[in-house]
């Protein structure tokens, strides 16, 4: 768990080294005299980096005199925000991959002109820096159940699935495969919906929603310091929040699903009881998992459930939540009103110029990615529950022609995180024999 969490096989290392080769051989074309007539207030292609860092969000590079570049504004994405993270899930293929690199679009020329990897002739470089990072990686569980891990983009800030390519090889070597999208119905689901079932051509049997106790008081208004204790009237408060991504998956996009209730040792019979009960009275199945404290055999249950689901219930009316002809106003707003529950949609006076600007250059039909809280189905983290009748805030939308989809940062979500008071780093210990200690 320890390797996985960290280095594991270094393809993180390879994105960001792709992504900050095309960021030099950017400004490396400006310095020499920039042939393409690049604009350097229009760049928009950041440097990267694996780190929660928020020092580098803004800065201000290529200072101290001519030898030394030409000074810019500046900033860094977190590695897992990077396009090319996007483009590494998604593709198909290494000629896939090497096309679709080759699509980045970095900034703008000085007329408007898009210019993207292909015009700097990096491509070829970055492919080359990725070409054993796009392999799958095959790992085992503690029980030794095959699992592929590949690729990692955030669902807050990025589109939040593995990769198509471990998808599609899992699906030729069992007869069942489950794949995992995080950050629940409206942020990874709808985007594993929208975005990657749509480009990859799959159609899933079922779905499950896994749900905690924990997640459910803290919806229902309880304090983080006391998620511990029993507290039945705030569980029921925020039950509302679990139905809402029930009613997504079953109403939004016409699938089948069952719910998984995570138990861990501080829930209580109580608890468990009432969450069963509410989701049974509106007839979806639930089924109780203890994998976390006995492995596979916890399962069991739930398994069996997802195995019935496949095999009996009816998939075929499986839709998405708009369609792909649609213009991107009508498509956030599709998102906004039928998966989050809000009433309408702010635009920045840069948003609405943004769109205006990718339409015009035939990106409107691409879907769209939105970059929004994980904490609420609004953009307003402290709108915890099932809140509805709400505005959401777009602030900007940029195209990843090379992924194939626009980005929509709404509310204040940003691209690079910041540590908190007190970093996980600061429990981390390494023993004489290497074997580290306060990851978990």
């Amino acid at each position: 768990m320890e390797d996985i969490n960290l280095h594991f096989t270094g393809d993180f290392h390879a994105i960001g080294a792709a992504n900050n080769l095309l960021a030099a051989m950017l400004d490396n074309h400006i310095h020499q005299g920039n042939e393409l007539g690049i604009d350097v207030r229009r760049i928009t292609w950041k440097r990267c980096v694996d780190m929660n860092d928020r020092q580098l969000r803004y800065i201000t590079d290529g200072l101290g005199g001519k030898v030394n570049g030409v000074p810019r504004e500046d900033g860094f994405d977190i590695t897992v925000a990077s396009e090319i993270m996007a483009i590494f899930c998604l593709a198909t293929s290494i000629s896939d991959l090497q096309r679709r690199l080759g699509r980045i679009i970095v900034g703008y020329t000085f007329s408007g002109k898009p210019v993207t990897a292909d015009d700097l002739k990096a491509t070829g470089a970055m492919t080359a820096l990725l070409k054993d990072a796009v392999k799958p990686n095959l790992v085992q569980t503690l029980e030794g159940t095959p699992a592929l891990v590949h690729g990692g983009p955030f669902a807050n800030i990025a589109h939040g699935c593995n990769s198509v390519i471990a998808t599609k090889t899992a699906l030729k070597l069992a007869d069942y495969c489950i794949t995992e999208a995080g950050f629940g119905a409206d942020l990874g689901a709808e985007k594993f919906l929208d975005i990657k079932c749509r480009m990859a051509g799959l159609k899933p049997s079922a779905v499950v929603i896994v749900a905690t106790i924990r997640a459910l008081k803290m919806h229902g208004g309880a304090d983080k310091k006391n998620l511990a204790k029993e507290d039945l009237e705030t569980l029921k408060k925020g039950m509302p929040n679990l139905l809402r991504h029930i009613s997504n998956i079953k109403d939004v996009y016409k699938l089948p699903c069952v719910v998984a209730v995570n138990r861990f040792p501080d829930d209580t019979d109580a608890e468990i009881e009432l969450v069963m009960k509410m989701c049974e009275q509106l007839g979806v199945n639930v089924r109780l998992s203890t994998v976390w404290a006995d492995g596979g055999r916890g399962g069991e249950e739930l398994a069996r459930e997802v195995v019935d689901l496949c095999e009996n219930a009816d998939n075929s009316g499986f839709t998405f939540a708009y369609d792909e002809e649609d213009d991107i106003k009508t498509k956030i707003e599709a998102l906004v009103k039928k998966v989050y529950r809000g009433a309408s949609v702010s635009y920045s006076k840069a948003a609405l110029s943004q769109i205006e600007q990718l339409t015009s250059l035939g990106f409107g039909n691409m879907p769209v990615c939105m970059a929004k809280t994980q904490y609420s189905f609004s953009d307003d983290p402290l709108k915890i529950g099932a809140p509805e009748n709400f505005t959401v805030d777009v602030k900007s939308v940029k195209v990843s022609a090379g992924a194939g989809f626009v980005v929509v940062l709404t509310g204040s979500i940003m691209t690079m995180p910041g540590l908190p008071k007190h970093p996980a780093a600061e429990n981390i210990t390494v023993d004489e024999n290497g074997v580290i200690d306060g990851l978990f």
